[in-house]
């Protein structure tokens, strides 16, 4: 399906999984915005790479856990675009500690990010949405399943997904599809602060269906998510894993 005319945000879009998601939608045609923390020269060549499919890019630099960041945030992609038709709430963070290491910072940072960051971009994200639009949370197995070094992490993507699950109702009445996808082990620069990184790639690589989960591989069910066709999926966590968790 063709995203044309449509304006889309994908939070930390400048790497990763993010950055295979703004992909997705600028070579459907969508405009795109997306934020970045850290990153800058990966957000620079992100840019450069989705205008050159033809479409307008713009790169913010925010923290989300800042609730006047988002606002100055959304009034930037707004000055640009004057709509927003799709939110992605990408953007994580944590420290991978187990939960007697973890400090009170830790804690709060992750949470920030994670969890109170896609509540204030959706609510800054409904008033844009004029006409109705899509939201979509990635979240990850960690929210369900009890992952090494991930107790911050899995936590605050437990609290998304039940975010998820209430924007989705409280939102309907504008019009706004609220959803969330939740990836297996995926290869991004993100598994090298793990201690078990090695331990993590070699079980990503045993699913039934015989390989990894690619950053793309989310970002083609994300898009299908806004589109016509999944109109009446709402609240739901779409796991896209390979089938990895299927095994008992």
């Amino acid at each position: 399906m063709s995203f044309r005319g449509k304006v889309v945000l994908v939070t930390g879009g400048s790497r990763g999984i993010g950055r295979a998601i703004a992909l997705e939608f600028a070579e459907r045609g969508a405009d795109i915005a997306f934020n970045y923390f850290r990153s800058h020269e990966q957000a620079a060549q992100t840019q450069k790479d989705i205008e050159s499919l033809g479409v307008r890019c713009i790169r913010i630099k925010a923290h989300l856990g800042d609730a006047d960041k988002v606002r100055e945030m959304f009034a930037e992609m707004n000055n640009a675009f004057g709509r927003l038709d799709i939110l992605v709430n990408n953007a994580a963070s944590g420290v991978q500690r187990p939960a007697e290491e973890l400090e009170e910072k830790h804690w709060d940072w992750t949470m920030d990010v994670n969890a109170k960051g896609p509540w204030l971009c959706s609510i800054e994200a409904a008033k844009l949405m004029k006409d109705g639009g899509h939201i979509v949370n990635i979240t990850s197995l960690g929210s369900q399943r009890v992952l090494p070094y991930y107790l911050s992490v899995g936590t605050s993507k437990a609290a998304l997904e039940a975010l998820t699950r209430y924007l989705a109702v409280e939102l309907a009445p504008k019009g706004i599809v609220v959803n969330a996808v939740s990836g297996g082990y995926v290869e991004t620069e993100a598994l090298e602060h793990f201690p078990n990184r090695e331990e993590m790639l070699a079980a990503g690589a045993r699913t039934p269906a015989g390989r990894m989960v690619a950053a793309e591989d989310i970002a083609k069910v994300v898009a299908f998510l806004c589109t016509d066709d999944a109109a009446m999926i709402r609240g739901q966590v779409i796991v896209v894993d390979g089938g990895l968790t299927l095994g008992a």
